[in-house]
């Protein structure tokens, strides 16, 4: 089956790529908060921080229509949390609205907090697409872990990227045999057809989590990301951290 990988333009070589992880997980980490901690009705701020991560995208050489399209996959599961916020947030009516029995209204407040979390929503995303394209993941979470983040968590996500493409086999593979028979019928039919599949999917997971870890006991593994690349900072990582520390820093000072 063909996958899309999160870290598929890992091999190319710029600036970004050539950096350690850590500094890119501690840049993107210190570029999320200060978007988040920017106050709401700073858009310079905002144009700025956008500006910024723009830029370090153009230097990655990342495809434009590869990045919108990773940001457009998270961005609606923003919105379904942040689209109620105009109708519940009090303030000045923008306008009232009939559905069914009930009579809604939507306030500039709402609209104008709705609009900060998108775009702060879609900052971030950037950066996180920016850490994810430009890094191996093995390189990656080797990083985290010297940076102290808890073993456990770092063999979750590895085993989770790992065999998460085998999940996806596995139910396109069911979905095809599904479809080979002539998948069809009513509606109820289809759900529980349907649920069938869901609960044949958990199964087969489970069975095949127990046969993976049996064999990662015979072959004594340990709790190490093993991988050939000896992460260390270097001189390009010390001079880009000051940088970007310098410009998050001044977007603070001058636009807070």
């Amino acid at each position: 089956m063909k996958h899309s990988f999160i870290d598929k333009y890992s091999d190319l070589d710029s600036l970004i790529h050539r950096l350690d992880p850590r500094t890119k997980f501690i840049a993107s980490l210190a570029f999320i908060i200060s978007v988040v901690l920017t106050p709401t009705s700073n858009w310079r701020a905002f144009a700025l921080h956008l500006c910024l991560v723009t830029s370090l995208l153009i230097i990655a050489k990342l495809p434009p229509f590869y990045v919108l399209k990773r940001s457009l996959v998270i961005f609606p599961f923003v919105l379904l949390v942040a689209v109620f916020i105009p109708f519940l947030k009090p303030g000045e009516i923008a306008g009232s609205y009939n559905i069914w029995l009930w009579q809604v209204s939507v306030t500039y407040a709402g609209l104008l907090i709705l609009a900060n979390v998108a775009v702060k929503a879609w900052l971030c995303i950037f950066s996180l697409i920016l850490l994810s394209a430009t890094t191996k993941l093995v390189d990656l979470l080797k990083g985290l872990k010297q940076l102290g983040i808890p073993k456990v968590i770092i063999l979750i996500l590895s085993f989770m990227y790992r065999y998460i493409f085998v999940l996806v086999d596995e139910a396109m593979r069911m979905r095809q045999a599904r479809d080979s028979r002539s998948f069809g019928g009513g509606r109820l039919r289809q759900l529980k057809t349907l649920g069938n599949m869901i609960g044949t999917l958990f199964i087969r997971s489970y069975e095949r989590g127990e046969s993976i870890y049996a064999a990662m006991l015979c072959r004594g593994f340990g709790d190490e990301i093993r991988s050939l690349r000896q992460l260390g900072f270097k001189r390009i990582d010390a001079s880009f951290g000051v940088a970007f520390g310098l410009v998050i820093i001044s977007s603070a000072i001058i636009f807070w």
